[in-house]
């Protein structure tokens, strides 16, 4: 029981009891660690342009435009556009 109430981060404040939730506590501690008092942002996609440019020119099939939008966040514009120019950067 006590080492369940540990991993749901019991007595943490705010963001780290909810990272602790999330990962536990031991991740919770280590982002303290590393991070405490300074503002961490994290971006909407968990992956770089590059590579998501990569994987989508990997995984198109000359006809599943929409479906790879779907799977990486973009749009379909976006999608064309890549396979076209080759540039991510868009």
């Amino acid at each position: 029981m006590l080492e369940e109430m540990k991993a749901r981060g019991e007595g943490m404040a705010g963001i780290y009891k909810d990272i602790a939730e999330i990962v536990g506590e031991e991740a919770a501690k280590a982002l303290y660690r590393n991070f405490r008092g300074q503002q961490v942002v994290f971006p909407n996609k968990l992956y770089s342009s590059a590579y998501t440019a990569q994987k989508i020119r990997e995984e198109f099939d000359g006809k599943n435009v929409k479906e790879l939008a779907l799977k990486y966040g973009f749009t379909e514009r976006w999608v064309r556009t890549l396979l076209k120019t080759g540039n991510e950067r868009i």
